[in-house]
């Protein structure tokens, strides 16, 4: 049996991986499907503090993960597929087959961000396309952007963008924004903003240069194909929280999101750090701070269950 596993391997996962293993607590970091979280497919990183010429995705990752590991942390490339929380101790079954026990876990499984699903959008992620404003929005100083959706999202999404680009065109398949009407009345009244109501994105240009050069877009009542000059394209129609092993075993909101206090879920020696249960802010760096405060709950909830008050 293990004393902590950590479920998830982004800045949260690792961020707990480093203050357990500190801890001397051995944690055993489960990886996922995608080792290093969605900032692996981040192409540059100019926010989180202590890189001030930036640093790439899979760098930070890279080297938050050398971190755990010299101080003890295990890594195993598998995936949690069931967790059984009831009782004592937690239970996790991984897509291998595998069963593992724990005293402690710490879900770090991220959030996933909703994407059109065309071949080339997913082939330009980090080269253009994006489903962070507050990430890469100040890379296109001065540059023509789109954003797509019709949410409160899209809106946040494109009237933070207007701090940078030049032009942004919201793009929206019905003729009216499902987002609050005050958060629709500013896009629409903001000089930098245009819509293109009826219309849905076909292909994202260029795949070949691996860069976005436009956008070819179908009216969906008339048919009619236009094509768009941006730069980049800013995807935001929502997130999807990896949830799904610990449905029912855990209190989540309507969107699946873990409920917590502070970090703690709604069972004993289960915490939860990062997109996961940050459905607002969605920050490298908010994500690595509350990884680093599961971690330290966690290492009290093991003090505890070892004098028999937890």
């Amino acid at each position: 049996m293990k004393k902590l596993i950590i479920v998830g391997s982004g800045a949260a996962g690792y961020t707990a991986a480093i203050y357990a293993a500190r801890a001397n607590l051995t944690p055993l970091v489960l990886d996922g499907v995608q080792p290093g979280g969605q900032l692996t497919l981040t192409t540059e990183i100019e926010n989180f503090p202590g890189f001030p010429t930036g640093i790439t995705g899979p760098e930070l990752m890279d080297g938050m993960r050398r971190q755990a590991e010299r101080f003890g942390a295990r890594f195993v490339m598998d995936s949690v597929a069931s967790a059984e929380f009831g009782g004592r101790p937690l239970h996790l079954t991984l897509a291998g087959g595998q069963m593992l026990a724990a005293d402690a876990v710490i879900i770090a499984t991220g959030a996933t961000p909703k994407y059109l699903g065309l071949p080339s959008e997913q082939q330009l992620i980090g080269h253009g396309v994006s489903a962070c404003a507050t990430c890469d929005g100040a890379f296109y100083r001065n540059e023509p952007i789109a954003v797509v959706g019709g949410g409160d999202t899209a809106m946040e999404e494109a009237l933070f963008l207007t701090r940078f680009a030049s032009r942004i065109t919201v793009i929206h398949r019905r003729d009216q924004f499902r987002a609050s009407p005050i958060m629709a009345g500013r896009v629409l009244q903001h000089s930098k903003i245009e819509v293109r109501w009826n219309s849905v994105v076909e292909e994202v240009l260029d795949v070949a240069r691996q860069e976005v050069t436009g956008l070819r877009l179908k009216h969906v009542q008339t048919g009619a194909r236009s094509t768009l000059a941006v730069k980049g394209l800013f995807v935001a129609i929502g997130y999807q929280p990896n949830t799904a092993p610990f449905r029912g075993q855990l209190d989540t909101d309507a969107a699946g999101y873990v409920r917590t206090t502070g970090v703690r879920t709604s069972r004993p020696g289960v915490f939860a750090a990062g997109d996961v249960q940050d459905p607002t802010y969605r920050q490298a760096i908010t994500a690595a701070g509350s990884g680093c405060m599961a971690a330290l709950e966690a290492q009290r909830y093991l003090e505890e269950l070892a004098h028999g008050r937890a």
